[in-house]
């Protein structure tokens, strides 16, 4: 078997704190051979000491430089920040999220470095779902409720509205955009805080799905640019939880959209990952959450489950590490042999687009993935 020497750098991205493999992984992939390199600090956002990695074979390495130059993949968690893509070389093997197609710097990044980029977020199995997303999906969509709850109160500027109201004065009322993983996941808390729920779908057999699984208080609704519109002069919290697999998302609320909505409203873009599914979302960070636009409080956190790393990372490690070990042991090539759904994953390799939404996003030439 051959050996390969596997890279764990600490997040850089901005209140990012999860990290891309538990020591478990750690201790697969040595008694199998290989060589983990881990940078010091890389899970302490997440409960993990640098003790904890080094028990079960994992190197040390306090400078990032260090661990790119050794390392032939490398596994994280968010897309490589400029001075990340600084350090890649032809050949390398990065396993992450990219979001490709809402950010043409960082997929011209990776493109010119020649290392390949194996995404996460696009990699579909034989049933059509999506399983390295699907964890960060989850806690994504939970979340969103959590923190729309907060942003509501005045203080926040928002509406000054309980979610589940309180005898005698009726509960808040929360749009969700969405009835796949992540919309589907905020209607449920949504609805155990008591709010009254509406999921929008354009996927009749979704709707039926979730009218039979959700309690009395979610109503689900066809979606469609009317019903959308008479949805946000009611919402006091709307979440945009649409995903077009490896394509920016597209807009389903337009800044024209938001005079209809009630003062002090808030809209949670979990979508902005993907370029947000409201004309008006732009990327913020946990540090500066939230924004106003014509009254409306916006929050568009690009790395919502970042911040709870300790349940967040055990749920990503726990789905990516069976990739990760395949990887390891076949190569790239051999592992895609073995593991069609790792095609989908790819896209980009040795300088060229191999997936076909992002080629088609930014006009890039498409490549077919070919061992």
């Amino acid at each position: 078997m051959t050996q390969i020497k596997v890279g764990v750098p600490k997040e850089s991205k901005e209140h990012e704190y999860r990290v891309g493999l538990l020591p478990i992984g750690v201790e697969e992939l040595t008694r199998l051979g290989h060589r983990v390199f881990v940078q010091r600090g890389a899970g302490l956002g997440s409960g993990i000491a640098d003790s904890d990695y080094e028990r079960y074979g994992a190197v040390l390495l306090d400078d990032v430089r260090e661990l790119y130059a050794v390392a032939d993949l490398i596994v994280k968690v968010k897309e490589p920040q400029p001075k990340e893509i600084s350090l890649l070389r032809s050949g390398h093997l990065v396993f992450g999220y990219f979001h490709c197609a809402a950010n043409e710097a960082m997929t011209r990044g990776m493109l010119e470095s020649g290392a390949s980029a194996i995404a996460y977020e696009t990699l579909q199995d034989r049933a059509g779902r999506l399983p390295l997303l699907t964890p960060m999906s989850e806690v994504a969509g939970r979340m969103s409720i959590q923190q729309g709850a907060k942003y509501l109160e005045r203080p926040y500027e928002g509406r000054g509205v309980l979610l589940g109201g309180v005898p005698g004065v009726e509960p808040a009322h929360v749009t969700v955009l969405g009835g796949g993983v992540v919309g589907s996941n905020a209607a449920k808390i949504a609805a155990g805080f008591g709010a009254s729920v509406a999921v929008l779908d354009t996927n009749l057999e979704r709707l039926r799905f979730l009218d039979d699984v959700m309690p009395p208080n979610v109503s689900t609704l066809f979606s469609d640019r009317h019903t959308i519109r008479e949805q946000l002069t009611r919402a006091d919290l709307v979440v945009g939880a649409v995903l077009i697999r490896g394509a920016r998302a597209p807009w389903l609320v337009t800044r024209g959209d938001l005079c209809t909505m009630k003062p002090g409203a808030v809209v949670v873009d979990v979508a902005v990952d993907q370029g947000g599914c409201f004309e008006t979302t732009r990327p913020t960070s946990h540090a500066d959450p939230v924004y106003l636009v014509d009254g409306i409080v916006h929050y568009a956190v690009a790395d919502i489950p970042g911040a709870d790393p300790q349940t967040s990372t055990r749920a990503l490690c726990s789905a990516t590490l069976p990739c990760v070990l395949q990887i390891a042991a076949r190569g790239l090539e051999g592992a895609a042999h073995d593991n069609p759904a790792l095609v989908s994953a790819i896209n980009i390799h040795r300088g060229k687009v191999t997936h076909p939404a992002v080629a088609e996003t930014f006009g890039f030439e498409y490549r077919q993935w070919a061992a």
